[in-house]
């Protein structure tokens, strides 16, 4: 089955930066957007941004908008998350999410999630 496996996550101090990957396996990965979401201790999974098949074209929540940057190597099938100037409020667990509609993506519409990777900042 599909499998979107996310990694680099871990500990980091605020004002850092972190690049987290998603590698996706059996899966037809250009023919998908691919997101970013995550869940905050407490708090429900939210959208952090979204990138189209092609790289062309990227969308961002606006609490992330300038230090957060998605991209994707389609030949490699993975899609990346650049996050700079970490905040404490930046500590989730971080998912990617595969989707066919680029543009409902970040309303959750999801055809396939990653198990996470966990981002802590501290301060």
């Amino acid at each position: 089955q599909v499998q979107l496996v996310e990694s680099g996550g871990g500990l980091v101090q605020a004002g850092g930066s972190l690049r987290l990957s998603c590698a996706a396996s059996r899966l037809s990965f250009s023919d998908y957007a691919m997101g970013w979401f995550r869940q905050a201790p407490g708090k429900e999974r939210e959208f952090v941004g979204r990138i189209n098949w092609s790289g062309a074209s990227t969308g961002y929540a606006d609490s992330v908008k300038g230090r957060f940057t998605i991209s994707r190597d389609n030949a490699k099938n993975t899609v990346y998350l650049q996050i700079d100037s970490l905040k404490p409020e930046d500590t989730a667990v971080y998912y990617c999410a595969a989707s066919r509609t680029y543009p409902r993506l970040g309303a959750g519409a999801v055809d396939f999630w990653g198990k996470g990777t966990l981002v802590t900042v501290s301060s």
